[in-house]
């Protein structure tokens, strides 16, 4: 029998860029930070979140530039956090280092995000998202996920391979992200930060949303 459902809207054309190897510096992902207090310990520490090498040139001397403020609408822990940001001794890039639970480009952290798009959306507790900024969520999770879908078949991890070989090339984001959290038992609040982190560390620019 012919499958006859219409394909998955296309992804929107910022998710789709990544970052151009002609560019100095970027965003780095602290895969290891997942909590406001673990962060606010490391941020003030020089070191706390100093890369262990320029990405773009692999010098290994990077220099503290400055801290940023980041804000975090909506969030119930903290509506502002300070973000490290480094300089290439060599070649001048600089890198900012976001702790995974701050939610790239969305303003929010990664826990509020996820609330505010599953099934039962956020408690009452939680600050309303914008009805027009939780529907441009939604629908950026309902998009195709092929450039990912690759990204992930090529990424020599048979783990991962095995998580994509079962959705096929028109999966859409939503689904990419809970076959993840369940291969790999991420918990409720952590998955999207989970799954983005990863598709940033193997397609850096990359964005799940």
């Amino acid at each position: 029998m012919s499958d006859h459902r219409s394909p998955p809207p296309a992804a929107a054309p910022c998710l789709k860029r990544p970052r151009p190897s002609s560019q100095k510096g970027g965003t780095l992902i602290a895969e290891n930070v997942i909590d406001l207090v673990t962060h606010r310990r490391l941020v003030c520490d020089p070191d706390g979140y100093r890369p262990a090498e320029c990405l773009n040139c692999h010098h290994t001397v990077l220099h503290m530039h400055e801290r940023r403020i980041r804000l975090l609408m909506g969030d119930p822990e903290a509506m502002t956090v300070d973000i490290a940001i480094y300089r290439c001794a060599n070649c001048d890039g600089v890198w900012r280092v976001l702790p995974r639970f701050v939610a790239r480009h969305l303003w929010r952290s990664w826990q509020v995000v996820e609330a505010a798009t599953s099934e039962g959306g956020a408690p009452p507790s939680q600050p309303k998202i914008p009805e027009r900024t939780l529907l441009r969520w939604r629908e950026r999770l309902r998009s195709q996920a092929s450039l990912l879908v690759q990204l992930l078949a090529t990424s020599g991890n048979t783990c991962l391979e095995a998580v994509v070989h079962a959705l096929g090339i028109e999966a859409v984001r939503s689904a990419l992200v809970a076959a993840y959290a369940s291969r790999f038992s991420s918990l409720p609040g952590t998955q999207l930060a989970s799954f983005s982190a990863l598709i940033h560390r193997l397609g850096p620019g990359l964005r799940l949303m």
